[in-house]
């Protein structure tokens, strides 16, 4: 959500490499209940809260909540039919302290620069907590990407990284693949890029294969948030092999987690797109659903015992939900009907805060999306390194690269919160930006005290 299009418009970390492109349906089926608060609203309340337990002066919290730098620019383009079409094209940079800037490009007629800028915010955050070394960013075109052939994406493409490149570079700003963006955009980038400066694939990430892209890319994120979850298994004396689970956005983040958490015997029960929900209690076949999926099937049309509304889905009983989809679908309103014993957010900012409360009284253990999808991220930063080298490592050595990482963000947010005695989420947050602070402070942007 994180850096991954799917039937359901996917918001997971930075990057999503693995766009399938299908087209979405002119209005969306996700149900009445679409986020009525923003991103950033969403990211901005949770640091707000942080910053307020952390004792913060307002002077250094106005510093890191404003962004560095706002790029936003126009992108003309000839479409298919002859006719010119300008769209805007943005790349916030928001705190690049602790390295780079690292953040997914998304295409998405929804894209505009709060979007934009709340996103680039949660990449600072949760790179400080997998404690990577990278600042945060973000960037978009606001083109309807699901309604453009291939050349017109490609010339987009093309256009943005023009535009833009004077604020990127290897040891600058390294952009992603995000929404309906994926490895052959990233390859489009990269080349653009290249004619300006020569051949520079660690530019990008969630590249091909052929262009020095990371083996373990494409499963990053989903395989990240299973990573996380047998964590927080092993503290809840749950057994994975008993789990019933459901997954919200059966895309690329949802259908990794699903697959990689059948291979250790837990048992998917319910899943949905953009289009419907399915649920078989008797359970449904996640590597099978998945290559469904990616022929061009709608979920509502794989074989299972009963189709569902979005609106139901929520409100089936399993022992994990992931919420792989939009941001803001679990809200005041549905938070109260959920029936997990783990909330494990695949998708960027899926919870509102009012919903986070509700399920906090409720004692549902929530793996928040600033920890649990970093797993996108984190093997970017791997490509990255790879690529800075001119070497690539085999897939065993990333996935077990990316589990030590998983695994010491959720000890060390854990010890957080248990010290704290608040919850993941916002023990999360603090933890983020006493790291984000304290790299500050070490380099002179804000005054020690």
């Amino acid at each position: 959500m994180g850096e991954e299009a799917t039937a359901d418009r996917q918001d997971t970390d930075e990057e999503r490499p693995d766009q399938d492109g299908r087209p979405q349906p002119s209005k969306r089926t996700d149900g009445p209940d679409l986020a009525e608060v923003s991103n950033w609203e969403i990211v901005t309340h949770y640091f707000d809260d942080a910053a307020g337990r952390l004792g913060m002066g307002d002077d250094v919290a106005a510093v890191l909540k404003s962004s560095y730098r706002e790029v936003q620019v126009q992108i003309p383009i000839v479409r298919d039919d002859g006719k010119l079409q300008v769209f805007s094209g943005y790349r916030v940079q928001h705190n690049g302290a602790r390295g780079p800037y690292k953040g997914g490009i998304r295409f998405h007629p929804e894209v505009d620069l709060d979007e934009i800028r709340a996103l680039a915010s949660l990449m600072t955050w949760k790179t400080a907590v997998a404690g990577i070394p990278y600042g945060g960013a973000k960037g978009g075109v606001n083109c309807p990407a699901e309604e453009m052939s291939d050349r017109e994406k490609e010339a987009v493409a093309r256009s943005f990284m023009d535009k833009i490149e004077k604020v990127l570079g290897p040891n600058r700003d390294i952009p992603a693949p995000d929404v309906n963006t994926n490895a052959q955009t990233m390859a489009w980038l990269m080349d653009e890029y290249g004619k300006l400066h020569g051949y520079t694939p660690s530019i990008v990430t969630g590249k091909p294969i052929a262009l020095e892209g990371s083996l373990g890319r494409e499963s990053a994120t989903g395989r990240g948030l299973v990573y996380m979850f047998e964590e927080a298994a092993k503290d809840a004396g749950i057994e994975p092999a008993d789990v019933r689970f459901v997954v919200q956005g059966y895309g690329n983040v949802g259908s990794w987690a699903a697959r990689i958490l059948e291979e250790l015997g837990a048992t998917l029960i319910g899943a949905s797109d953009a289009y419907g929900a399915i649920l078989d209690e008797g359970g449904i076949d996640a590597a099978k659903l998945a290559e469904h999926v990616k022929e061009g099937g709608k979920v509502c049309e794989f074989d299972a015992s009963q189709q569902v509304s979005h609106d139901d889905l929520f409100e089936v009983e399993c022992d994990v939900l992931i919420p792989a989809a939009l941001g803001g679908m679990i809200h005041e309103r549905n938070a109260d009907k959920i029936r997990t014993q783990i909330l494990l957010e695949g998708a960027n900012s899926p919870t509102t805060p009012k919903a986070d409360q509700i399920l906090a009284d409720n004692g549902v253990h929530v793996i928040p999306d600033v920890m649990a999808n970093a797993g996108g991220v984190i093997v970017s930063y791997f490509e990255w390194v790879q690529n800075m080298q001119h070497m690539r490592w085999e897939e065993d050595d990333v996935n077990t690269r990316l589990r030590k990482i998983m695994q010491r963000a959720y000890r060390h947010v854990k010890e957080k919160a248990e010290d704290r005695e608040i919850p993941l989420r916002p023990a999360a947050y603090e933890l983020g930006i006493e790291r984000v602070l304290d790299a500050s402070r070490t380099r002179g942007y804000i005054p020690k005290g």
